[in-house]
């Protein structure tokens, strides 16, 4: 998707109406930096007018020969044959005059269009998003929450979502489901050098003709071999043919959950109204900030969420220093739709837990009503190695 950087939240939401759904907002250049480095499927700049233009000027001077195949369009205030110059110099693909919305349209189906033509449709295809659901407590409906979000995003079969659960010791999602997997990610252990998505396929589960399911090992000491390595090839694989890829986690910052977390583009923390779950899920946000996690796009989901505990909402966002994404109510609609293998989104789309959770999709994809609105922070999802950061974290574990 494009991204469009301007230091003023005005200029951005004039500019976003020309650009396709989904495209990203950011106000600094560094913090485009940061985003192309983690998403290689970009293929556009704009740059607003409120940068200043050798700032500008030095952002097509680096994209021209380190990523040749995203192009660069300055809008600018002002036009003059010098500035033209400048930026045809600098390696911009296009300038157009702002206010000019529709040539900054078409400036834009251009550069997808030499995208294509540089790295070939299969390069060019849209490379799904992963939604990793975690939480650093057990006993919270994590499973649940993420079973019906993935039920959500796959709205009937309208996209292509797969359920994976890394809960490699006790995974929940397949007898959630009333699924019987004939086989699980046990089955790809060893083919790190040979995943593809032929060979995944062969692995999944359907679930009511749409969504897919890749299920956890039947045996906990299975675990133990299920590398690093093989995660992140798994969670890349797979979004080559899905829309997205939803992660059920296990309850711990464990190896395999990093790895998973590293790839994640949106990270649904789930907590509940009890203090030793609000102080763990503190401690946990704290370490997806410093191993720069999906910043910008982590998304709080209070379970169980009703006021008669004593910890409001409010007060939550407060004690977590972040906003509450999605509220579901304590419903014992939820356990019997669970029990009868037909989870509340899918058997009771209307009812007021469902509503959340379908809200919180649409939100994920971009058809929420406020979407328009400018992101106030850049996201990246993670690198392809492990940050130094990470690196210690893990060693010091």
């Amino acid at each position: 998707m494009p991204v469009v950087v301007d230091p003023d939240p005005a200029v951005l939401a004039a500019l976003l109406p020309a650009l396709p759904a989904g495209s990203q907002a950011l106000d600094t250049t560094d913090r485009m930096a940061a985003w192309l480095a983690q998403h290689h499927d970009e293929y556009v700049v704009v740059l607003g007018p409120g940068l200043k233009l050798v700032d500008a000027l030095d952002v097509c001077e680096q994209l021209r020969t380190s990523r040749p195949t995203v192009s660069v369009v300055l809008v600018l205030g002002e036009l003059d044959t010098t500035m033209l110059t400048q930026a045809m110099k600098a390696g911009a693909r296009d300038v157009v005059p702002e206010g000019d919305l529709e040539s900054l349209t078409s400036a834009v189906a251009r550069a997808h269009q030499l995208f294509v033509a540089l790295r070939g449709p299969a390069g060019a295809a849209q490379v799904g998003k992963v939604v990793t659901v975690f939480s650093p407590k057990g006993g919270v409906g994590k499973t649940t929450m993420a079973v019906n979000l993935a039920l959500a995003l796959n709205d009937g079969g309208a996209r292509r979502v797969c359920l994976v659960d890394l809960d490699l010791a006790f995974g929940d999602v397949a007898i959630t489901m009333q699924l019987f997997p004939s086989h699980s990610l046990e089955h790809a252990i060893g083919s790190e050098d040979s995943l593809d998505l032929t060979l995944l396929d062969g692995l999944l589960t359907r679930h009511r003709d749409s969504l897919m399911v890749l299920a956890a090992p039947a045996h906990p000491d299975v675990r133990e071999r299920v590398t690093p390595l093989l995660v992140a090839r798994i969670l890349r694989t797979l979004r080559e043919g899905f829309d997205y890829v939803v992660v059920d986690t296990a309850p711990s910052f464990d190896e395999q959950v990093l790895t998973a977390l590293d790839e994640t583009d949106e990270c649904i923390v789930v907590a509940t109204l009890d203090v030793p779950t609000l102080k763990n899920v503190k401690v946990a946000l704290e370490t997806l900030e410093m191993l720069d996690i999906a910043p910008g796009h982590r998304h709080l989901l209070l379970n169980r969420a009703d006021d008669a505990v004593g910890i409001s909402a409010e007060k939550v966002e407060t004690i977590l220093g972040m906003p509450v994404a999605a509220r579901i109510a304590t419903s014992m609609d939820i356990a019997a739709a669970t029990n009868a293998g037909t989870p509340i989104v899918v058997g009771s789309p209307d009812h007021q837990s469902s509503a959340a959770i379908l809200a919180l999709a649409a939100e994920l994809v971009g058809d929420a009503d406020d979407r328009a609105a400018v992101p106030a922070t850049a996201s990246t999802s993670a690198p392809a190695e492990p940050t130094a950061a990470k690196a210690r974290f893990r060693i010091r574990r």
